[in-house]
């Protein structure tokens, strides 16, 4: 095992885990298919590589320390995020006022509708036909954007 790469105490605990498989399974080994040696041997290989596995899929442990560098906006990306924005915020302001604040408390305070009736102090079904409302003239002013 040390010669395979592991430490002295990976290598201990791998042999451990082969002296229990080998003693659990002594009665499937068959001599016709080869030599105790090759037996063991393989038993270990596989062993270490089982273990290999489990400790490759194990996550990050510090990954939330992990700081990846975000890769730059085009310049072309960057015009239409800034153009997407100004669409989007000229067609919100276009909006009623009493359908701008449901969309806004909805999306932007993310707040349930039935928090937003009580917030406003209206019917619930008010606060849903308002947002209904607003979607769909957002949706005819904003069709272009997809």
């Amino acid at each position: 095992m040390i010669r395979s790469g592991s430490d002295a105490d990976t290598a201990e605990d791998l042999a451990q885990e082969v002296m229990l498989t080998l003693w659990r399974k002594a009665g499937l080994y068959a001599p016709e298919r080869g030599t105790v040696g090759a037996w063991v041997f393989t038993i270990a290989r596989n062993v270490r590589i089982d273990r290999l596995r489990r400790q490759s899929s194990r996550p990050y442990e510090d990954i939330a320390d992990l700081q990846l560098e975000a890769p730059d906006a085009s310049g072309e990306e960057e015009t239409e995020m800034r153009q997407r924005e100004r669409l989007v915020g000229q067609a919100l302001a276009d909006l009623p006022a009493e359908q701008r604040r449901v969309v806004e408390l909805s999306f932007v305070e993310d707040m349930p509708q039935a928090e937003i009736a009580t917030t406003l102090g209206l019917p619930l079904g008010t606060v849903k036909s308002r947002l209904r409302l607003a979607y769909a003239k957002l949706r005819e002013r904003l069709e272009t954007l997809k």
